[in-house]
């Protein structure tokens, strides 16, 4: 005897084995039972959901003449009687089924409705089928409209359609209309170990949920990916051998890049997606997994509602809840849905699942840094408790910066230096308190002042002679600390002690000052003043043999290694330039044959 996929042969036969329509099966079983029939219905819905299924089911309803042949209309057929049987097996004269997709012309649809004025040959209702119904032409609707409102007693019209928004109106209004709806993912796995266990399949309940999520709501995919996997299990189910047929990510992956974005580590971010890209796994099934985890999470932080405990995924989900602010979740979630559409368009499909997922760190609100570096403790960032509290300084605003307070230098300081002050509106209004309170009580106060640093003074360029402008459009203002932080920054770069965004920072940042034991730099974008950025590169310089502590501001930049690289790189295109140019075969070739030197295809060596 031949096989029979499970999706024929667990094919419900009544409404108590329909799973997942009660709205409907109720409805239908209640006209049924009260003999409130409608000449005409329209199911509509997304494959797998029922609509076939439920048309035979109700013209055996309508046709059920019972175990002894004295049945009427009921809402459990009995499935043995002549009516039934053939309707199952496709035999029954009375019930036609019409496929539109195939059969969209008048032609089909008026040899059909020639067979309405015939009265029932075997049952009690003629009972006609049209599948598919939106893909009937303009012509076929209309001649169908009229024998669709008023038909004969015996006659009743079942029209199943996937896509109800192009079924004119005039059909619309004549039709009792039922939408089946997309079964829930634990409703399929339900029905899903039920089949199994009649089947005597041995399966994994993860392997389940795989496959009930992969369904999307039809319960015919579900079961037809189960007829796969078995046969790609060798007669099991497992989770690992389930998840390499469907292609799906490994929610461990998940849970690393969710990890990785919360703590700003663009490096572990990179690294997980050349994992996914080396194990060939899909980079739109992980935003999918990705926002469905994130779905679960923010669900938990706000209601704070318990997982179920037999998911093996709830501990990690809660623990990600905790590690993840809700802002920054929100804004993730937002940025995998809308970042599924840029896959497609990117040349790459991993480089555009990079781009996606640090477009979180670029994008992190300012709050939340500032959030972070206040919550951290020094013994979790691995800050000397000794730091000053300079080094743990929330982010201020670039306006702000640029108000600077009046300050006197030491008595005992050296010549040539005086107090760097960092001014940001509250602070400032905070230090002009303290100062009224140091003047009303100098001997309480004395000893509890903080100890200040000593930095030297720098002077900007007074005109734009002293300063050159960087090919990036930036103005580079050469200062003495500019050349030691450029060549501290190369040999650390030569070296590998800094890269992605720590090397980004040391690239776009301005040495301002440096003292004995604190070095203060300055950067433009507040994007990069990331507290995991600030400790991996004061580690690297300590493992360089500068052991300092670093103060991150965020203000205007004219000196750093970037736009010395890049005044650099400018200089030899020039010079590389120069050289073509003045070379006196070119200009004669120039000159005679009126030749010309493409742009930008002179590169120096």
């Amino acid at each position: 005897m031949s096989y029979l996929v499970l999706a024929r042969k667990y094919r419900p036969r009544n409404f108590t084995e329909m799973v997942g329509q009660d709205h409907v099966v109720q409805a239908l079983s209640n006209a049924l039972t009260t003999q409130r029939l409608h000449h005409a219905y329209l199911f509509t819905g997304t494959r797998g959901v029922g609509k076939t299924t439920i048309a035979r089911i109700l013209a055996k309803s309508l046709n059920c003449q019972g175990p002894d042949g004295n049945g009427g209309i009921t809402a459990t057929p009995c499935g043995v009687c002549p009516a039934c049987s053939d309707i199952d097996s496709g035999r029954f004269v009375d019930y036609t089924e019409l496929d539109a997709a195939s059969n969209r012309g008048v032609d089909e649809v008026q040899a059909l409705l020639e067979q309405a004025v015939y009265k029932p040959v075997q049952g009690r209702f003629k009972v006609f089928m049209i599948d598919e119904v939106h893909m009937l032409t303009g012509h076929a609707f209309n001649a169908m409209l009229k024998t669709l409102e008023e038909p004969p007693d015996y006659l009743k019209f079942v029209l199943a359609t996937t896509d109800p928004q192009k079924v004119p109106v005039t059909v619309l209004s004549r039709c009792l209309q039922f939408n089946l709806r997309p079964m829930a993912p634990e409703t399929i796995r339900e029905h899903l170990e039920r089949v199994l266990a009649t089947e005597q399949v041995p399966a994994d309940l993860q392997a389940l949920r795989l496959l009930a999520r992969s369904a999307r709501g039809s319960m015919r995919d579900a079961l037809s990916l189960t007829d796969q996997a078995i046969a790609f299990g060798s007669g099991s189910l497992q989770e690992a051998t389930v998840r390499q047929m469907l292609g799906s990510v490994d929610r461990s992956y998940v849970f690393r890049l969710i990890e990785a974005l919360a703590l700003g580590d663009g490096k572990a971010v990179v690294e997980t997606v050349d994992v996914l890209r080396l194990n060939g796994l899909s980079a739109g099934s992980t935003l999918e997994e990705m926002a469905t985890v994130l779905q679960r999470m923010a669900v938990l932080q706000t209601v704070g509602a318990a997982l179920d405990d037999a998911d093996p995924e709830a501990a990690e989900t809660a623990r990600m809840a905790e590690l993840l602010p809700a802002d920054e979740l929100q804004l993730l979630y937002s940025i995998c849905l809308h970042g599924r559409g840029d896959l497609g368009l990117a040349p790459d499909e991993y480089a555009a699942l990079t781009m996606v997922l640090l477009r979180l760190l670029a994008f992190k609100p300012a709050t939340l840094a500032e959030k972070k570096s206040l919550k951290v403790s020094p013994a979790k960032s691995g800050q000397d408790p000794a730091t000053p509290a300079a080094a743990t300084r929330p982010l201020v605003a670039v306006a702000d910066l640029e108000r600077p307070i009046a300050v006197q230098p030491w008595d005992d300081a050296p010549p040539g230096h005086v107090l760097h002050v960092r001014s940001a509106g509250p602070q400032a209004a905070i230090a002009a308190k303290l100062d009224k309170k140091q003047d009303a009580k100098p001997a309480d106060t004395a000893q509890a002042a903080p100890k200040l640093v000593a930095v030297p003074v720098r002077q900007q360029a007074e005109s734009r002679s002293d300063a050159m402008v960087s090919p990036a459009g930036g103005l580079l203002v050469p200062t003495p600390e500019g050349d030691f932080w450029h060549a501290t920054v190369q040999q650390l770069i030569a070296q590998e002690a800094i890269a992605a965004m720590v090397r980004e920072l040391a690239l776009q940042s301005q040495l301002v000052a440096r003292d004995t034991d604190q070095w203060i730099l300055r950067v433009e974008r507040e994007s990069l003043n990331q507290s995991g950025s600030r400790d991996r590169l004061r580690t690297a310089l300590h493992n360089a043999g500068y052991s300092v502590q670093l103060v991150v501001e965020v203000g205007r930049v004219t000196d750093c290694p970037a736009r010395r690289n890049n005044a650099a790189s400018a200089e030899r295109q020039l010079a590389a330039e120069k050289i073509i140019f003045d070379d006196p075969f070119v200009q004669s070739m120039m000159r005679d044959f009126g030749a010309k030197i493409v742009p930008g295809s002179i590169k120096p060596i």
